[in-house]
């Protein structure tokens, strides 16, 4: 009986699967690539995903590519993470904003290169007349600048009636979702990040539970900092990571043997959603799933 040839999708997919190999290979890991935004919904299909995946080895490497979403959503999938690996790294080809950004400062190692941008920790909320997503800062930002014009007796008319507007019970959920972020990468960080920082650097003294509190504090207030950023979709580069926030980094540009299979497996996928007109999905050893978003 003649054999029945692999499709296009097929011979693509095959293709993920053998790169994916590369980089489990590499890091000695599991690999779990994601790409899409943090929505509800998405943090079942990322536990189904990892649940599904066969004789799961202790470390987990997480790809990520998004342009952010929920706090809330991406507390979930750290949980789910770190329920099945003992160690989580994140690796960010080329870019994880906003609650990816969140996402990824739970990780005990963060792998980017040149390229790669993470973004400030301004979680999306949905839009007061709904239809889209706005950042939470941004809102709350808006309804303080005219808050203090009010105050100060220089408010406009129309200003005036802008900020009578405003939904004060959505302003309260996202000062709840602004407050989120801030804990979970304050919290994420000690555990996880500084969990073997034992001394500083230079001066080679001992650190402390308090010390390594007050670097994630700093780090959470520099990152919840739209304005020194400029903007919400701004990209912060490795050189900027290390320099400003002083965070490690570790740089997979620099390795021959990570470089080479993290972008030929990052380009595929990419590739192949775009050919799929695919706006999210998951892909694991156990296959490639396209994830619905609403």
């Amino acid at each position: 009986m003649p054999s029945i040839p692999f499709t296009a999708n097929q011979l693509v997919e095959n293709g993920l699967r053998a790169y994916q190999q590369r980089l489990e290979k590499a890091f000695d890991a599991d690999c779990v690539a994601f790409a899409g935004p943090i929505i509800f919904g998405i943090d079942d299909a990322i536990r189904d995903a990892i649940e599904a995946i066969e004789n799961r080895q202790k470390k987990l490497v997480f790809m990520l590519e998004t342009q952010g979403g929920f706090a809330e959503t991406a507390r979930r999938i750290s949980d789910t993470l770190r329920f099945h690996y003992q160690t989580v790294d994140f690796l960010v080809p080329s870019h994880a904003m906003s609650a990816g950004t969140i996402l990824v400062m739970s990780g005990d190692a963060i792998y980017m290169d040149y390229y790669s941008i993470l973004g400030p920790i301004d979680p999306q909320v949905e839009s007061p007349g709904g239809g889209g997503m706005i950042p939470a800062l941004g809102y709350l930002i808006r309804y303080e600048d005219l808050l203090k014009k009010a105050n100060a007796g220089n408010a406009s008319t129309a200003e005036m009636e802008i900020l009578l507007n405003f939904d004060q019970g959505r302003l309260y959920s996202y000062e709840q979702a602004r407050d989120l972020a801030r804990s979970l990468l304050e919290e994420w960080l000690v555990k996880y990040k500084f969990k073997n920082w034992t001394e500083t650097e230079t001066r080679r003294l001992p650190v402390t539970e308090p010390m390594k509190k007050e670097r994630a504090k700093e780090i959470a207030d520099k990152l919840n900092d739209v304005g020194l950023w400029n903007s919400h979709g701004i990209g912060i580069n490795m050189e900027r990571l290390r320099r400003d926030l002083n965070l490690k980094i570790d740089d997979f540009g620099q390795e021959p043997k990570f470089n080479e299979a993290v972008r030929a497996y990052h380009r595929l996928l990419t590739d192949y959603m775009v050919k799929m007109g695919q706006s999210s999905a998951i892909h694991t050893r156990q296959g490639y799933t396209p994830l619905m978003v609403v």
